[in-house]
């Protein structure tokens, strides 16, 4: 029995040591954010490192095919907006604009 568990103590360690996680650490299921990340990568057929302009080019691929104009669902033209929106966001330097529901403060002119 006390070889058992210093084993698993052993194998633990080794885990932790090679793939920087504790055996436990892989049980836990992934992120919202990279779930959604991951979707929205599988919706437009690109991989993890692709640019502006190859997201964009499968944004146009996926709503030739999905548009309302052309028999698709408005449902579906939204997955599609949102995933370009996703990942054009999460590209590095790229600055978010403000939403613009928010009302601009007031001047202290």
């Amino acid at each position: 029995m006390l070889r058992a568990l210093v084993l698993i103590a052993v194998v633990c360690v080794f885990c932790r040591w090679a793939f920087g996680k504790w055996p436990w650490d892989f049980l836990r299921p992934a992120s919202t954010r990279s779930q959604a990340l991951f979707r929205a990568r599988k919706l437009l057929g690109i991989e993890a490192g692709a640019g502006r302009d190859e997201i964009i080019a499968a944004h146009r691929r996926l709503t030739t095919l999905v548009h309302p104009d052309r028999g698709g669902t408005t449902i579906a033209m939204q997955e599609a907006n949102a995933a370009r929106d996703l990942l054009l966001a999460e590209l590095p330097g790229v600055i978010v604009p403000p939403d613009d529901s928010d009302p601009p403060a007031p001047s202290q002119d």
